[in-house]
Formats: structure tokens, sequence, C-alpha cells
């Protein structure tokens, strides 16, 4: 196994899921209607991670 590795596309997108949820959840507080819009693009992410496998 090599260190410098390339990352997958499965693990690209598990890394942009994980930055919108936590984005949204940041927005939670501050703005409802962009923590919304947030968390639905996270679950667009999660159905494009799911379709990898």
């Amino acid at each position: 196994m090599s260190i410098f590795r390339r990352k997958t596309k499965k693990e690209k997108l598990q890394k942009k899921y994980r930055e919108k949820l936590s984005e949204s959840h940041k927005m939670s507080t501050i703005n409802r209607k962009l923590s919304d819009q947030l968390m639905f693009e996270a679950e667009q992410l999660l159905k494009q991670i799911e379709n990898e496998n």
C-alpha cells in the first residue's frame, strides 16, 4: 500500500458529505433555510455514495 495513493471517487464523495453535514449543523442556528439546503445537498451526495457500491 502506497502512502501517496489516490482517493477513490467514493472517498471524495464521503468527505464532501461530511463537510455538508457539518456546515448544515453550524447553520441550523443561524439560517434555517440555508441549513435545509445544505442537508438536501448532503442527501444527494449520500445517494451518489450508495450508487458507487
